[in-house]
């Protein structure tokens, strides 16, 4: 068991949080996700609020890991890859705001690896596009439902129904092939 003291949260925004939340809690060295909201106007906001578009928010999960067991700049990377970075308000099929890519830092430490894994990955072209992801330190993270959390643990066969609906998938297909490596489908 990793000693609290020493964990590290990022807040990561990627389209719908429970891809994103699939995917990190596989990963050895994460050690606690859970999706909400951040980034908006409104105090505890609900789904039903955050998914109009009215509150602000983006769908986020809050990263708790043990950086002794994995880098920030290695979480970075993973985020980058199960995502398009580069569309502005959009993945797959879920458009508005609240699917925007985005960052919410919690140190200035964390802000300034953030904003150096954005120019290395842009200097090295790795996409056709700049990296539009929002960056900014986190002003408040409310966490989901209940039913939101561990979403595709809880529901396998809606989550799978729902991952490949929302074009998620194919869009990353289209990014890096066949061998993409779709983490938490």
């Amino acid at each position: 068991m990793s000693d609290e003291s020493k964990l590290e949260t990022i807040t990561l925004g990627g389209g719908c949080f429970w891809c994103i939340e699939a995917a990190f809690s596989e990963l050895k060295g994460v050690v606690r996700v859970v999706s909400g909201y951040a980034g908006g106007q409104t105090e505890n906001p609900t789904y039903r609020e955050v998914c109009e578009g009215e509150t602000g928010h983006a769908e986020v999960v809050n990263v708790t890991f043990d950086p002794t067991e994995i880098s920030l700049q290695d979480l970075l990377a993973i985020f980058f890859v199960m995502h398009d970075p580069t569309t502005r308000n959009r993945q797959g099929h879920d458009v508005g705001t609240q699917y925007r890519s985005a960052i919410y830092t919690h140190t200035p430490e964390q802000e300034a690896i953030v904003e150096q894994a954005i120019l290395e990955a842009n200097a090295a072209h790795i996409w056709n596009a700049p990296i539009v992801t929002e960056v900014a330190p986190l002003k408040r993270f409310y966490p989901a439902e209940d039913y939101h959390q561990d979403y595709s643990m809880k529901n396998p066969v809606k989550y799978k129904f729902y991952r490949w609906n929302c074009g998620r998938d194919q869009r990353l297909r289209a990014l890096w092939g066949d061998e993409a490596g779709f983490h938490g489908s």
